[in-house]
């Protein structure tokens, strides 16, 4: 019998996603706040508005994730309470919510906020208060720093390392390349940029121009006209879905014949390439960590068959295309590994103890080869990826799997 998900709700506060089934009144922990002996509360922060929220399709992914876990009996017979609320990719707003999650809604802790900014802008109130702060959405690299934010860790690959393997490559394939790039004007955009920078090493001066952009900006329009007008013949974008897809579409409309790259974050076939056109978006390079689920290597592989059930089952209004729902999906995976070898000592303590233990953890949709690890010392769980191009309908994957550890090959 099908079970209809229970998804979105709507509170004063803000648009909450609540993945519990029907509980009666919650109790109060016992011994921690979140926790009782029915349940766990999660809290997440995403933007459901605003110019980021194309990606809210990961928390409504996350939240059919923990139905499925909920109908199945829950984490060592606990159901999980999944509570998400709207930041707008705002970070005062982002602050705002992760009070309410920490001080009235008690959640044990945090996990998947969304963003640099809002990130950013929670994780000094989050290591004070000592609270998990665990797989947060972004790959800004100062979310790997165990000495200065104990409680706060990464999931995707940084960004840094993203950028170096984009420097190598074109320095190794198209050494007498010029290169424009258009970046996001914060951590996330200049991280890519200077690991882009760190790649190229010596050939640096490849970058013939650079233009930023804010993201209260609404195109980018003119920052592309400028960078087609430096004759370059690389086009970099390290843009979030909504200015990378205007990037895509303009740089065709103006008839920019480069080579284009987009970050790994905007290279969704349903959220950007899509809206800006899949002509326009052919021959795009980017990365990838995870199965395309467009790709017909994968039409028999277990993991496949099991994410697009999933998706029939507990989130049928979802986009198969949409790259955020395969990340959604593994994302909440390891969020239920972790809250599993975490078992009944469920203390704020120990579920970080448990997120810094990981050893060759691999998931049904990561790419062969491919596994997580973390240690005490090491906040980054995936430091892998391959490199891939859009051929007009799905992305390919090509070379080698590349480690991401910067510093590393």
């Amino acid at each position: 019998m099908h079970i209809r998900r229970n998804i979105l709700k709507y509170a004063a506060a803000g648009l909450v996603v609540s993945s519990s089934l029907a509980f009666g009144s919650i109790a109060q922990a016992q011994e921690m706040p979140g926790v009782t002996d029915t349940e766990i509360k999660i809290g997440n922060i995403a933007p459901y508005s605003g110019p980021a929220s194309a990606y809210s399709t990961i928390a409504k992914t996350i939240s059919a994730y923990f139905d499925k876990v909920n109908e199945e009996g829950g984490i060592n017979g606990r159901k999980i309470n999944f509570v998400s609320y709207d930041d707008g990719y705002s970070p005062p707003k982002a602050v705002e919510q992760a009070r309410k999650l920490v001080e009235s809604d008690e959640a044990l802790l945090i996990f998947q906020s969304l963003g640099t900014p809002s990130n950013s802008a929670i994780t000094k109130y989050m290591n004070m208060k000592k609270v998990p702060q665990l797989l947060v959405a972004t790959g800004a690299t100062k979310f790997g720093d165990p000495e200065n934010s104990p409680w706060t860790m990464g999931w995707q690959p940084n960004y840094q390392s993203e950028g170096i393997i984009y420097g190598r490559w074109i320095a190794d394939e198209m050494p007498d390349a010029k290169i424009a790039v258009m970046y996001q004007n914060d951590d996330f955009g200049k991280d890519l940029l200077d690991g882009l920078k760190t790649g190229l090493g010596d050939k640096a001066d490849m970058i013939v121009a650079e233009a930023s952009y804010e993201v209260a900006e609404p195109v980018v329009d003119s920052q592309v006209v400028k960078l087609k007008a430096s004759g370059a013949d690389v086009f970099i974008s390290f843009s979030t879905p909504k200015f990378a897809a205007q990037a895509i579409k303009k740089a065709h409309e103006i008839g920019w014949d480069a080579t284009q790259i987009v970050a790994n974050v905007s290279n969704s076939v349903g959220a950007v390439l899509t809206p800006a056109g899949l002509e326009a978006s052919t021959g795009l390079i980017s990365t990838a960590y995870l199965k395309d689920m467009q790709d017909p290597q994968w039409a028999d592989d277990q993991g496949a068959k099991e994410w697009n059930a999933f998706m029939d089952k507990y989130y049928p209004d979802g986009d198969k295309l949409s790259s955020f729902t395969t990340y959604g999906y593994t994302v909440a995976q390891t969020m239920a590994h972790i809250l599993e070898q975490a078992g009944d000592d469920l203390t704020r303590e120990n579920v970080l103890k448990q997120a810094a233990s990981m050893k060759d953890v691999t998931l049904p949709l990561f790419l062969p080869g491919m596994s997580m690890n973390t240690s005490e010392t090491d906040y980054f769980p995936i430091e892998q990826m391959q490199l891939m191009k859009f051929n007009g309908e799905r992305w390919e994957n090509f070379g080698e799997i590349i480690s991401g550890e910067v510093g590393g090959n």
